[in-house]
């Protein structure tokens, strides 16, 4: 993905991550990439859709609309602003638009082992699974066949992975080999493993503040972070009274302290010397 696509797409993942943030434990993750991963099949299924939401003759009304009368209410509120937020956006080729939904999908799930602490696993068991599919040539023949249907296909992953790995390493090597698009499986499957080592390097803000913010605030205040830094921020959030008032955010090593208990140590500090 080049270009204009590129930038498309990081806004994506931005808005992404700003509205998982404020929906906080409230939005599922897990949900949302599912849905994301609907959207894919039926785009897959659909070429004629795939260009009519790429086609730059069409207005931005005309193809939001398009999506809206599609997808509301077999998608939730999130997801379904995030598609009509890709479907307004700029696309060099009409491929790009089904990548891009894909790989939202594929941060959705990865918010979600992030969020339980094993996104560490899931990549570890993505990278071993496509080495196994790599190296047996009838397993790998049993998941291209066009003659073995989706479902037979699914309950062959999970005979393979169910209680062996975590539910979101399942999640995505179904979506591997469901909607391959064209690729082999173990390549998708790179694909989400370099997704989740990128999300494993991404920037957390850590946040404690004396009262719990609102959704409104944890967007406005991701949106922010997302901004200032230039990438995708995951927001954790600590309640903690004593600070009194104000927020203390640190990113990688660097630390804004704008507490009111700082501010009264700072002041106690200037009083003793």
């Amino acid at each position: 993905m080049r270009g204009v696509s590129r930038d498309s797409l990081h806004h994506g993942q931005r808005r992404l991550a700003v509205l998982l943030a404020a929906g906080g434990t409230r939005t599922d993750p897990v949900r949302v990439g599912e849905e994301f991963f609907g959207v894919v099949g039926v785009l897959a299924d659909n070429p004629g859709l795939r260009r009519a939401l790429t086609d730059p003759s069409w207005s931005a009304e005309a193809r939001t609309g398009l999506v809206t009368r599609l997808f509301a209410g077999r998608i939730g509120a999130v997801t379904l602003e995030l598609l009509i937020e890709l479907v307004r956006a700029r696309w060099s080729e009409a491929g790009d638009l089904i990548e891009a939904v894909e790989t939202l999908g594929v941060s959705a799930v990865l918010s979600a082992a992030e969020r339980s602490e094993r996104v560490d696993a899931v990549e570890d068991e993505l990278f071993r699974f496509a080495r196994v599919v790599a190296g047996d040539p009838g397993l790998r023949d049993a998941f291209s066949a066009r003659t073995v249907g989706a479902e037979r296909k699914a309950a062959l992953v999970r005979r393979l992975l169910e209680g062996r790995a975590a539910p979101e390493t399942l999640m995505l090597v179904e979506q591997a080999v469901l909607r391959p698009r064209g690729l082999r499986v173990e390549q998708v499957l790179h694909r989400f493993v370099a997704a989740a080592a990128e999300r494993r390097t991404q920037l957390v803000a850590h946040v404690v503040v004396a009262v719990a913010p609102t959704p409104k605030q944890r967007e406005r205040l991701t949106a922010a972070l997302c901004r200032l830094y230039g990438r995708p921020i995951r927001l954790t959030v600590d309640v903690d009274p004593r600070v009194v008032g104000g927020m203390r955010v640190r990113v990688g090593g660097e630390v804004v302290d704008g507490t009111v208990s700082s501010r009264l140590d700072d002041v106690a500090r200037r009083l003793a010397g």
